[in-house]
């Protein structure tokens, strides 16, 4: 039986686009905060970059926080709470 947000080969591929779309966007509300943004490439990899055009190709978003901290040079811990309250400020704002 599937869960809400698993997808798998089998799932719908509209529906695993739309959810790797949506991962994206919610990475890149963090990443910005790093002079950072990932993109999707052709649906099966990702591009990470830096506002200078520096930019590594990433399997899966397992391996995007150690290669976000290589390129910008310091370290990034996406769940520290100074960056979470101003993520939401900025989310109402």
């Amino acid at each position: 039986m599937a869960r809400p947000g698993v997808y798998t080969r089998a799932a719908n591929g509209i529906d695993r686009r739309r959810e790797r779309a949506r991962r994206v966007v919610i990475a890149n509300r963090i990443l910005g905060h790093f002079a950072l943004t990932i993109s999707d490439w052709q649906g099966t990899k990702y591009l990470l970059s830096t506002r200078t055009g520096k930019t590594e190709i990433i399997d899966d978003l397992g391996h995007l926080w150690p290669a976000a901290e290589r390129l910008a040079g310091r370290p990034i811990d996406p769940l520290d709470s100074v960056l979470i309250t101003r993520i939401k400020a900025e989310s109402r704002g």
